[in-house]
């Protein structure tokens, strides 16, 4: 083979393993007769599809602490916290994986094992070494929550042990969140003042009461969108007796809670825009309006009967209608909060 044609094979084979990342990282799943690799391996197992949550998080804190008067921003201390903020949410989902397949919920007729390749039920990995992943990602938690809180105090301990409290029980024995309709709740504390105070006050040394308002918009349609999986998985549920928060209030109620949960993310906003803790820019998240009246249109009606051509998340419908939502409106909060760092405009 000639140095022109290997060279091209290796530019082929390099253009093809960016594909499978990204199909990975927008789908939770390889293209169509793509062969794995570690990397795409890694990021299926870890559910890498659904970091953006958490990055969204971690960017919002961060950016309303360097719109504060008088903060001088950690930007190292920032960027660690970002990077046990998506380290922490990679253990998560591998906990929750293993301690559901321990604990007889997945199964391969469940639609985790549906939608996308199960770490331990489709072979990509042996419990063992799930387990070794799960204990290495903690490591590197551990490891930067006790340097964080050498340099920022102990309040830094109480936020990274109560993300991991809410991330093991969500699943785990004797608690599981999951199973008493408090799985929802407890991504909305997470998403919301564990991640978004958290990162503020790493990088800020302080937590304005403020702060805690500002969390709950995002906080709002982060919890919207395990709403819609637990919607997804309503009947399989109801079945196993798991009591997640659709289950306890009803299939149709259920439906209009996420619709009333995403209209009040808009509502928050406003709210928080119109007193002055927001800048005038983080209007911008109206742009995502046309998404919603979309997304609130699904929501209207009953998923189809089989999943429609190229949908790659079957049999989740629900929860794929909340979480094309959230990243338009997540991008756009953070888009607003930025252009407001350069150009403050506030209200009050």
């Amino acid at each position: 083979m000639s140095e022109t044609a290997a060279a091209g094979v290796r530019s082929e084979g390099f253009r093809g393993l960016l594909r499978n990342w990204g199909s990975v990282i927008n789908t939770a799943n390889l293209p169509r007769g793509a062969s794995m690799d570690p990397v795409s391996k890694w990021l299926i197992i870890t559910r890498a599809a659904v970091f953006s949550m958490t990055y969204t998080s971690g960017l919002i804190g961060g950016l309303l602490a360097a719109q504060t008067a008088g903060v001088d921003v950690n930007w190292l201390f920032f960027a660690l916290a970002m990077l046990g903020l998506v380290t922490a949410h990679a253990a998560n989902n591998m906990i929750n994986d293993y301690f559901d397949v321990e604990g007889g919920i997945d199964d391969a007729a469940y639609p985790r094992a549906q939608y996308a390749p199960h770490p331990l039920l489709s072979g990509l990995t042996t419990k063992r070494g799930l387990i070794t992943a799960i204990l290495i990602a903690n490591a590197i938690d551990a490891a930067i929550m006790l340097y964080l809180a050498v340099e920022r105090g102990p309040l830094v301990l109480l936020f990274a042990l109560a993300g991991l409290f809410i991330s093991v029980f969500y699943v785990a024995k004797p608690i599981v969140l999951k199973r008493r309709g408090l799985g929802e709740v407890g991504v909305l504390i997470v998403w919301g003042p564990l991640m978004i105070g958290g990162t503020y006050f790493v990088a800020a040394a302080e937590l304005p009461a403020w702060v805690w308002a500002a969390c709950l918009p995002y906080s709002l349609i982060v919890m919207s969108v395990l709403v819609g999986k637990h919607l997804d998985k309503f009947d399989i549920d109801s079945s196993k007796g798991i009591k997640t928060l659709p289950v306890i209030l009803g299939y149709g109620v259920s439906r209009r809670l996420n619709q009333a949960i995403m209209l009040g993310f808009y509502v928050a906003v406003a709210a928080l825009i119109a007193t002055g803790v927001l800048g005038v820019w983080v209007a911008l998240v109206a742009l995502a309006l046309p998404r919603l009246v979309q997304v609130l249109g699904v929501y209207q009606e009953p998923p189809p009967e089989e999943a429609p051509p190229g949908y790659p998340l079957w049999p989740l419908w629900y929860v794929s209608a909340a979480f094309y939502f959230n990243k338009r409106a997540g991008e756009l909060f953070v888009l607003g909060l930025f252009i407001n760092l350069l150009l403050p405009w506030h209200l009050r």
